[in-house]
């Protein structure tokens, strides 16, 4: 097996698209918030129910070709989600967040972007962490340490 297998093996590629998709929903808060006082700007978010359904069906593919143990991890983009450069994950935020619209036609609602941006770094800690020891594991098992 090639260090392309190996790094395509078990849960990598699963882990390693939510870490792109938590990344780039970060910088989708960071800019809600940059523009909190700009009238007419309507806050939108990507959906996490939209990228968990995208994950899930990839999962299911990728178990379906080879029992889910390793293969790359073939996702279709949908409405939010799509496929850049290389296969790369790019989010195009299409979902308003939720805030009331106010008398600037702007849909602030800081308490749902604090939220947003608190629960986004969680799932990002959570994904890099267990990248993180999958990684130590493979180099361990590749320099033969114990």
């Amino acid at each position: 097996m090639s260090i392309q297998g190996l790094t395509n093996a078990g849960a990598m590629p699963s882990l390693e698209l939510t870490m792109r998709f938590a990344a780039q929903r970060q910088r989708t808060n960071l800019h809600n918030i940059a523009n909190f006082d700009t009238p007419a700007m309507v806050q939108r978010q990507a959906s996490t129910a939209e990228f968990q359904n995208t994950l899930r069906e990839a999962i299911h593919a990728r178990r379906a070709e080879s029992g889910g143990r390793f293969g790359e991890l073939n996702w279709q983009p949908s409405r939010e989600l799509s496929k850049g450069p290389g296969g790369r994950l790019n989010i195009e935020p299409q979902t308003p967040t939720g805030g009331v619209m106010t008398h600037d036609q702007n849909n602030r609602a800081i308490e749902l972007t604090l939220k947003d941006l608190t629960e986004t770094a969680g799932v990002f800690r959570t994904a890099s962490a267990l990248y993180s020891s999958q990684r130590s594991i493979l180099r361990d098992a590749i320099s033969e340490r114990p």
